[in-house]
């Protein structure tokens, strides 16, 4: 289920659900981390899916009640709560706007895999794109209308992109790929996994990846050394 990737590259999987807000979060920490890393580190960085509402509608439902009462959560802790998440995104310069709705996002994840196998930059800019729609302005990940949009937008092959979505393509290699990732231990997200080896947990600050990357790429050094 991952890219493969040249000598001396290092490989990063970035298991995440366009759901959750700590993945936007983690994502937008670890470029950072890798732009401050720049050249010492050839890295590549391979979208992988993860669904924390396997069963949600398509339709969706209102994401203060669900969130609630999935979590537990009072009303205050819910607005603590988003105001900790908006606050770490803008530390980060991800802009979170007002979602009323959580969207099923199966579809969503056909579409990043499809992408990935055609260009794995592409991959990525639609990832940013899907999560900004979702956690920036609100509007629904599972419509196909919203995803030919952001296809177009990065610049996919929109004809290619509606013929996966008006088909079933695709499916059983997301659920596969999901499947994967929880049979291996993977049961929250953002996982940031290095080399198939390393584990980095939750949405970390640009600090925490930046001294995990040098670190888990010295060691690599030497042991290739040894």
């Amino acid at each position: 289920m991952s890219v493969s990737f040249k000598k001396n590259t290092m490989k990063i999987d970035f298991v995440s659900d366009i759901a959750c807000p700590w993945c936007a979060v983690g994502l937008n920490a670890l470029e950072i981390a890798l732009k401050r890393i720049g050249d010492d580190i050839p890295v590549t960085l391979h979208m992988q899916p993860f669904e924390l509402n396997p069963d949600m509608a398509t339709e969706g439902v209102d994401a203060s009640e669900y969130l609630a009462t999935k979590y537990g959560l009072s009303v205050a802790q819910l607005a603590a709560n988003r105001a900790n998440i908006r606050a770490r995104g803008e530390a980060v310069g991800f802009a979170f706007g007002e979602r009323s709705r959580v969207w099923n996002t199966f579809d969503a994840h056909r579409l990043l895999h499809w992408a990935g196998l055609q260009d794995i930059a592409k991959q990525r800019a639609l990832k940013h794109a899907l999560l900004r729609t979702y956690h920036g302005e609100g509007r629904n990940p599972s419509s196909k209308d919203v995803l030919l949009e952001l296809a177009q937008e990065v610049g996919l092959d929109v004809t290619a992109a509606r013929s996966i979505l008006e088909s079933d393509t695709y499916t059983r290699e997301v659920r596969d790929a999901e499947k994967f990732w929880i049979s291996n231990g993977i049961n929250s997200v953002p996982a940031v996994i290095i080399n198939d080896q390393h584990l980095i947990s939750g949405g970390q600050p640009p600090e925490v990846f930046e001294q995990a990357l040098r670190r888990i790429s010295t060691e690599a050094q030497h042991a290739a050394k040894s």
